[in-house]
């Protein structure tokens, strides 16, 4: 994507960049948590302001993806096949994240091209979430979730299964989450939402539909 469509397709989803979009981002908003339970797990809660939240779900809604309610999943495999806000999308990440000392991301992972090249977008009915799991190796290191709509609690467990340590983490709207090394590889994830599984603090979640996009790299060998 040349420079001046890739600028475009940013303005269109997140706003102007020249600050007169008083509700966009900011690289000081940017601040990111890291996990210290789970090594590799972090957690940025604004990434997206309120107003790019709903541009990006305005620009996922005219992609047609889900026609009806008994479709709740898209993938797309492969940079050209990816949506034209994707890209932005994932040079905005990395902008994020080479903000943050030390970075969430190793460098490692923040300097291959493209940094991301699959997608999935998931649109979650109250109650519906998903099982605990360890992403396929044909994906390599390093995966970015982002949260809309509803709050939920996501959970991480061991995957050796030697201790019932849990823990939780909660994505808000517009919430970016990062999984890299550790957690990536060591950790299952999972969001059951049921409602003894959906507390904060001790305070029950209110539900309603949630929607994230998962963006990941293939591996080299993958065809």
């Amino acid at each position: 994507m040349r420079d001046e469509d890739e600028k475009a397709v940013l303005e269109q989803v997140f706003g102007s960049s020249d600050g007169s979009d008083s509700d966009g981002e900011s690289e000081s908003e940017w601040e990111w948590e890291s996990i210290e339970e789970v090594k590799g797990l972090w957690l940025c809660p604004h990434f997206l302001s309120p107003r790019s939240q709903s541009r990006l779900l305005s620009a996922i809604q005219a992609e047609n993806w889900f026609p009806d309610p008994s479709i709740n999943q898209a993938m797309r495999f492969g940079l050209q096949h990816l949506p034209p806000w994707a890209v932005p999308l994932a040079h905005s990440i990395r902008r994020s994240v080479l903000a943050q000392h030390p970075p969430p991301f190793p460098l490692h992972l923040l300097h291959r091209e493209p940094l991301f090249d699959q997608m999935i977008a998931n649109v979650y009915q109250p109650g519906e979430g998903i099982c605990a799991h360890v992403d396929l190796l044909r994906f390599d290191d390093g995966i970015a979730i982002l949260s809309f709509e509803s709050e939920c609690v996501m959970h991480f467990t061991p995957l050796s299964n030697a201790t019932s340590l849990s823990v939780p983490v909660l994505l808000t709207p517009g919430s970016l989450l990062l999984m890299s090394g550790e957690a990536r590889y060591q950790w299952k994830h999972q969001i059951n939402r049921a409602l003894e599984f959906q507390l904060w603090h001790g305070q029950q979640l209110t539900q309603s539909k949630r929607t994230s996009i998962t963006l990941r790299k293939l591996c080299p060998s993958t065809p």
